[in-house]
């Protein structure tokens, strides 16, 4: 018996072992350190960390932030609340995983109810939360804000799954998928709730909105909202400031003055326009608005809709007809105007040059489908937004190239004109 070793009081679980994997030693201490702090906030004499010191330090509000609780707490039974084990399980699962891990949790995360059912007052749980968590929260983000824009996004959620004792439809794991490929800062927001809140929590930013006193803000088509919304697409979340450069109320619907207002120094651009229909939607530009011949630009860009839903649709790749500013061109394979993917007299979106006119179709440059009700639309306010971005300075920009008459856009379509300028390709 003297040599028989003594069973230890503590055996840690098998997936404890495997998600401590995922981590590296200094990685395990700084979560051990983390969950000592809250462990003490929560008086449970180390044991765990309490619901209350959990959601006072993850900050998520409202029903998404209880069930966050019940997630991580899920491997213990949550009893006694967040284990040092539950918090490094989910951790590595919701931060280390797999997609198809990550996705799942998200996933249940976003079942408020934890039904197995995710339906649509589900998501309306979710969507008030991160509203609250956002908006509501922080004064200087808060003012002015709308919760009911939030609507928008709902109105771009797919319920196809049947669910046994649910009456109404639910969402399957791929509308779920589909719903946040379209709505990319409520994928980033999800995704982050676990990180640090002093980190620069991706999805947790919103831009701050520069425009003048004389302009009422019911005039305006952006609101924080649907800036959170639309910064979502870019690859850089850490976004500063939103200028408003371009109002068709202030400026006058004038295609002339628009150019001269938008480049004057801000590169990269939000243009947003509300037809007469109602719709509103619009597409970013990450190129200046210069003349050319051809289309132009870089992945970047994007194309968006904001009412009556919410959706961002990305460059695919198919082609690299992205972007389309063309001024006085007298061929009629050349149309006067600004627009985003497709082809000429058929882009994903268009304005003509008189801004009295434009057009949306299902473009496969972007897979958008049109974004107006009808693909020939009469804008009723335009507007446009000067993006800058940190760290925009350090990044070069990756313009379409091709060949030497492809480089000299003017030159190539005099050619085409001549039939000339397939010649070189």
């Amino acid at each position: 018996m003297g040599n028989s070793q003594a069973t230890p009081a503590y055996a840690p679980s098998p997936r404890f072992v495997t998600a401590s994997r995922a981590f590296s030693k200094q990685e395990l201490d700084s979560l051990r350190a983390l969950f000592t702090s809250l462990a003490e906030q929560s008086q449970s004499s180390g044991r765990a960390i309490s619901r209350k010191a959990f959601l006072e330090y993850y900050g998520v509000r409202g029903p998404l932030g209880e069930r966050l609780f019940q997630l991580v707490a899920k491997e213990s039974g949550g009893s006694d609340g967040v284990t040092l084990e539950d918090l490094i399980i989910a951790k590595a699962t919701y931060g280390r995983g797999t997609r198809d891990e990550v996705d799942d949790f998200i996933y249940q995360l976003c079942d408020i109810t934890g039904d197995g059912a995710l339906t649509r007052s589900d998501l309306e749980s979710v969507l008030e939360s991160i509203h609250e968590t956002i908006f509501a929260e922080n004064k200087e983000v808060g003012e002015g804000s709308n919760n009911k824009t939030f609507e928008t996004f709902l109105n771009s959620a797919v319920f196809s799954k049947d669910a046994q004792g649910v009456l109404e439809k639910s969402m399957s794991l791929s509308d779920f998928r589909n719903w946040c490929t379209l709505l990319p800062s409520l994928r980033k927001f999800l995704g982050n709730l676990l990180m640090p809140p002093d980190s620069g929590r991706p999805g947790f930013e919103v831009p701050l909105l520069q425009y003048p006193e004389n302009i009422s803000t019911d005039s305006l088509l952006l609101n924080k909202e649907y800036a959170w919304h639309i910064a979502g697409g870019f690859a850089q979340h850490e976004v500063q400031e939103w200028k408003l450069l371009y109002h068709s109320s202030l400026h006058g619907q004038s295609f002339n003055t628009f150019l001269g207002k938008v480049t004057n120094g801000d590169a990269q651009t939000v243009l947003i326009v509300k037809d007469t229909e109602g719709s509103v939607y619009g597409g970013y530009a990450s190129q200046p608005w210069e003349r050319h011949s051809d289309f132009y630009g870089d992945m970047k860009t994007f194309l968006f809709k904001l009412y009556p839903q919410a959706s961002i649709f990305r460059p695919t790749g198919a082609n690299r007809n992205l972007q389309w500013c063309a001024i006085n061109f007298s061929s009629e394979n050349i149309p006067n105007g600004i627009g985003f993917g497709g082809q000429p007299h058929h882009f994903g979106l268009f304005l003509s040059a008189n801004f009295d006119q434009g057009h949306s179709f299902t473009c496969s440059t972007f897979t958008s489908p049109p974004l107006s009700k009808t693909n020939r639309f009469r804008p009723e306010v335009i507007e446009c937004w000067g993006i800058q971005m940190r760290g925009a300075q350090d990044e070069k920009s990756e313009l379409v190239k091709g060949t030497v008459l492809e480089r000299f856009k003017e030159d190539r379509n005099m050619l085409k004109l001549v039939g000339l300028a397939n010649a070189s390709e």
